[in-house]
Parts: structure tokens; sequence; C-alpha cells
């Protein structure tokens, strides 16, 4: 039996609160336009007091149960039913989920469910461009379908319709396409992909978590977009995150199937056990409904109108931005941005390659001047990049950002190069990594500067040019065993 108690003494709620208000101090802001990866501040007054007072009104409502709740039926069906009006077509049924990864897992269990069901498929194959968010792979591995990942364009960094065709076979259960990709920002060829998926009687799926609540906006605020909803013939699902750019709290997301009986592959039910008859359309069972209730309230405060402009002020807010960086000696735009992302590489002073050491270390010296960019490495030929994601409330910092930018560009240029050393990235590459033991491992991330107890250096950089140096399994297993050490208990 423990000797020591779990919990120290109660204490005051002003106390309590006191310390988590001086834990956030220390995270990266989520409002003001200077974190430009992870959160999405649409800036708009009154919207986060909104929220949270409608989380708070359903945080104990168990969604768990619509009979015993009927007002989660009425939420989930007008939210979902703003989203099919948007982005569906007639008979389009979805769910209300926690995020754009519990969409994905549910479309592909979806794509599985049917192809074993009305095609006979054992051994089901996701095909999806190299440029597919990582949940893809995430719901293979939990789900055993085998991903086939096709390469993309290197100049445009869109899928390829041909090759995704060429890809599929008679096993193939789903295929991918991204509005816009995460990565590069840009949008893949929906209909040629969802054609080719169509004429072998392949469902598809677009992943618009990022894009499908704001390009339907940027087209009505004016921006030509090509269409990639369930209009598009051949699309079957689709997925789109609520809290990225209909600037919802997190988590909330919407899953859309074309009917009702491929949303049905969805559920689970169960009555072989002495408890209550369960059926869960998603992933989770219990969960509170404040997640649901916060969204829906949102939607209705910012409204069609707000949307729009909303959307105009992020195009505004990108066309000012790619103007900047496009002017900027030694920056590269990656491809088309078209949704509010964008990913940008920098050369050295010779003009050639991506310069990855040059990279890092500008996103150190930004993050030195209270910038957030997201570090990319480089992968299957494609550059290594800093991604950023805009927001409403980024429009007013574009200028400044800019000109901290040429500032740590030049400060950048002028430090050492951040190199690895040849023989441990030979050695690396020889590594096993499912035969490392615990002290081997404690010794890579110890050199890495990642050792348990050292906390996140202070410069990223190192740390990054080795990763980038590694092989794919022996990062994935460090990053692995890094965060474990974050979460140590």
């Amino acid at each position: 039996m423990p000797t020591e108690p779990a919990l120290p003494e109660g204490r005051p709620a002003g106390d309590v609160l006191d310390e988590l208000r001086a834990l956030r101090a220390a995270d990266a802001p989520t409002r003001g336009g200077r974190t430009f990866a992870y959160v999405y501040d649409a800036g708009l007054a009154g919207l986060d007091e909104l929220a949270a007072e409608a989380y708070t009104t359903f945080a104990t409502v168990n969604g768990l149960d619509p009979t015993v709740f009927p007002s989660v039926a009425r939420l989930e069906n007008d939210v979902v039913g703003a989203v099919a009006a948007l982005l569906g077509t007639p008979g389009a049924q979805g769910t209300f989920t926690s995020g754009g990864t519990e969409s994905i897992l549910l479309a592909v269990k979806t794509a599985r469910e049917h192809a074993r069901s009305e095609r006979g498929i054992t051994e089901p194959q996701l095909v999806l461009p190299s440029t597919a968010h990582a949940a893809f792979h995430k719901a293979a591995a939990y789900l055993g379908l085998e991903p086939v990942v096709v390469p993309v364009d290197p100049v445009t960094f869109r899928a390829d319709p041909a090759a995704m065709a060429a890809a599929l076979t008679d096993r193939t259960a789903l295929v991918v396409a991204s509005t816009p990709s995460y990565a590069h920002g840009v949008v893949d060829p929906v209909a040629e992909i969802a054609a080719a998926a169509s004429a072998r009687g392949v469902l598809c799926h677009v992943d618009a978590c990022i894009g499908g609540w704001i390009l339907p906006y940027l087209r009505r605020a004016g921006r030509e977009v090509p269409p990639f909803d369930l209009s598009v013939p051949g699309v079957t699902s689709l997925s789109v995150d609520l809290h990225k750019y209909a600037y919802a709290d997190k988590g909330a997301s919407v899953v859309l199937y074309r009917d009702a009986g491929l949303r049905r592959h969805q559920y689970f039910a169960h009555a072989g056990w002495p408890g209550y008859p369960v059926v869960n359309p998603t992933v989770q069972g219990t969960k509170s409904g404040g997640l649901l209730a916060q969204a829906w309230a949102v939607l209705r405060f910012v409204g069609e109108e707000g949307y729009t402009a909303l959307a105009a002020r992020v195009a505004d807010a990108s066309d000012r931005l790619l103007a900047g960086l496009r002017a900027s000696a030694g920056v590269h735009v990656l491809g088309d941005p078209a949704a509010g992302l964008v990913a940008f590489t920098v050369v050295g002073e010779d003009g050639g390659n991506p310069d990855l050491s040059l990279l890092l270390h500008l996103a150190d010296e930004m993050r030195a001047l209270g910038w957030y960019l997201q570090p990319q490495l480089s992968f299957d030929g494609l550059p290594p990049n800093l991604h950023l994601t805009l927001t409403p409330a980024t429009v007013g910092q574009v200028d400044a950002l800019l000109g901290d930018l040429a500032t740590a560009l030049e400060k950048a240029r002028a430090l050492e190069p951040v190199v690895v050393d040849p023989e441990l990235a030979a050695f690396a590459a020889g590594l096993d990594p499912d035969t490392l033991g615990p002290d081997e491992i404690a010794a890579v991330l110890a050199f890495a500067g990642l050792g348990e107890g050292a906390g996140l250096p202070g410069r990223m950089a190192p740390v990054l040019v080795l990763l980038d140096a590694l092989p794919g399994p022996l990062k994935e297993r460090l990053l692995s065993e890094f965060i474990g050490s974050v979460f140590r208990i």
C-alpha cells in the first residue's frame, strides 16, 4: 500500500487558478497573431468568452446518449447540417468528432468496412499522396490497412492524378486528396483523383480539415477556388475541422459522407454484454457536450457574412505575406498556397539548394524575436521549410513579421552552420531501431540534447539538423522515446 498521499491537501479555488495561469504563461501565445502554427485566431471581440460560456453550460452533459440528453442531438444536427449545406449534396450525412484525427480515423474505418462488406476485401490498402496528413498513417496502423504512398509533383507539391490512378488495385479501399495539404498549403486535383477512384469502384476521401470551412468563403469573397467537396463526382467522404477556420475551440470537427449507407459503416454497436445496449457513432463513448455546444455557438455568432469577411482578411494577409516573401533575397515560397497556409525555404549565399542549417537558425532567431514559425524537415526529395498558418489576427502583423524576418535572416547567415558528423550519420544509418535498448536510446537522445530531464534546448537547430539526417524509422523511435520522457509518469 502507498504511504504517501496521491494529492496534496485541498486548496482555495483562487490559488489553484493562479497556479494554472502561471503554468500557462510559459506557453506560446494563442492570441495576438505571433504564433503561426497550431492556433486559429479570428481576432473577434467576445468570441472566446462566448465559446467558454457555451462550453461551461454543457460541460456536464454526456454526449454518449442523446435519448437522455436530447439537446446533444439538436446541437449536432444543427452543426452537421451547416457543414452539409456548405460542403455536401442532398442526402449527405455526418458526425461531429473531437478533431481531424478522429474524423480521419472514422473515414478510414468506414472505407475498410465498406470494402469488406461490399467488395470482399480482407487486406485493404489506403492510397494517399506523400503529402497526406500523418493521421492517415495513424489510421492505417490502428485499423490494419496497408498504406500505399504516391510521390507528389516536386514543383507544385500537388498529388499527381495519373500516379494516384496507377496505384489503385483491387485491394484499394480508399484514396485520399487534400484541400489543402498541411505541409505546403496547396490544393490537390480532387476531380481527377475522385474520377479515377470512382472508375475502380473505390471510395475517395477529401481531407478538408484545414480548408473545408475557409475555401467556400474565399470563393464567396471573390477568390477562385476549384470544386473539392461532395459536389465533385466520386468524392464519397470529407473531413473539416471547425476548430481551424471556423474558429471554434479545439477539438471540433465533422466527418461527412455522401449518404446514410456509408455513414452506417462508421458506427459501432454491441449488445453482447449485460450492461446497457451500446451504440457509438465515434471512437469516443462518454464525451462532454461542451465542445459541441461551443462549436454551435461560435458558428451562430460569426454567421455567413462574418465568415466571408474573415476569409477575405486571411486572403489579404496571405497576399501581402507572399509578396513580401517572394521579394526577399534567398527566400523561396513552395507551391501555390491557397487557403491560409504558407511554406517557404531559404538558400545560402550561393543561391543553390535549400540550406537546412540556415533555415533552422532562422526559425530560432525568429523565436527569439517572439515569433513561432513551424520547422518542417526534408522528406522524399521535398525541401525543408518553415510553415506559417495565417489567420485574421495576423493581418496586422504581416509587416512586422517581414521586417523581423529580414533581421533574423541576416543574423542567421552570420552563424556557424550546424553540420552532422558524416561518420555519425553513417553509423546511425546502420542502426536497427527495433533492437536498440534503453541505454542506447538514452545515449542518442543525450547526444541530441534531449536527454531525460534536460527539457527542450534553447535553440532547436542542432537537434533538428540531426533528426533530418537520421533514417525515418530511427527518427520515429527517437521521437517516441522523447515524448515518453516528457510524459515521464
